[in-house]
């Protein structure tokens, strides 16, 4: 504070903790994007479609882009009814609304599965970091059980920024991609598997193990933390911040 004014840095600084929105059953996040540059993202599991609904409700109000990830398609038709311009991607079981027609896509962004099983948690990660604002180039079914095929794509990856890397039985696609490429990779492991992969739990001790510096792993399964990892390291990349 000077001469009795707020510096605007300050009144944001203040902003950045305040305020939500209290509906009981929720408490709704709406500086998210002011602090991360991203909105709260909604875990559809385990909520009631009336929940839902109103959470979606609450946060279109506030904000242009919503993901909620892990539903299926009769509650998409619910929030269709309330959001008609909200889309529903079937491969990620997800719903994605995007307002901010004019923003500026950034290039950089590969996501490679290692087997069509894979697929879902792909498109997870590849529709969050397109909602954050980049280019996503999809590589599917390139496992190391087949190598050559991922060997033809290398020169598309050098010219990326950062490659979400998924896989399950073994795990071992992140560290091949590591010890091949300049960039970082975000190693997702899947529940993909026959029985001793216990359920991903052995491809993500293959992804934590890595002998191949420039790995970085989420948890089994998450799609949407990989993609948003990837799409802020794109975008800082070119000096944008997450949106």
């Amino acid at each position: 504070m000077k001469d009795g004014k707020i510096a605007i840095t300050d009144v944001l600084n203040r902003l950045k903790i305040l305020p939500f929105e209290d509906i009981g059953f929720a408490k709704i996040d709406h500086h998210r994007t002011l602090r991360k540059g991203f909105p709260e993202v909604i875990y559809g599991p385990g909520k009631t479609s009336d929940q839902l609904i109103e959470i979606v409700n609450k946060l279109s109000a506030q904000s242009s882009k919503i993901l909620i990830t892990r539903t299926d398609a009769s509650e998409f038709l619910k929030i269709q009814e309330l959001i008609p311009d909200a889309v529903y991607n079937h491969i990620a079981s997800a719903i994605v609304i995007n307002r901010n027609y004019d923003e500026k896509i950034i290039p950089g962004v590969i996501v490679v599965s290692a087997g069509t099983g894979d697929l879902s948690v792909a498109e997870e990660a590849a529709i969050t970091a397109e909602l954050m604002g980049n280019r996503v180039e999809r590589v599917w079914d390139v496992g190391v059980a087949g190598i050559q095929r991922l060997l033809s794509y290398l020169p598309m990856m050098n010219e990326s920024n950062v490659v979400v890397a998924v896989a399950g039985m073994d795990g071992a696609l992140p560290s091949v991609l590591s010890g091949l490429l300049p960039i970082p990779i975000v190693a997702v492991p899947t529940s993909v598997g026959y029985g001793s992969s216990f359920e991903g739990l052995a491809a993500l001790l293959t992804m934590l193990n890595s002998c191949s510096p420039g790995v970085s792993v989420v948890n089994i399964d998450n799609g949407f933390g990989a993609g948003y990892l990837a799409g802020i390291i794109n975008r800082n990349t070119y000096g944008q911040g997450p949106l």
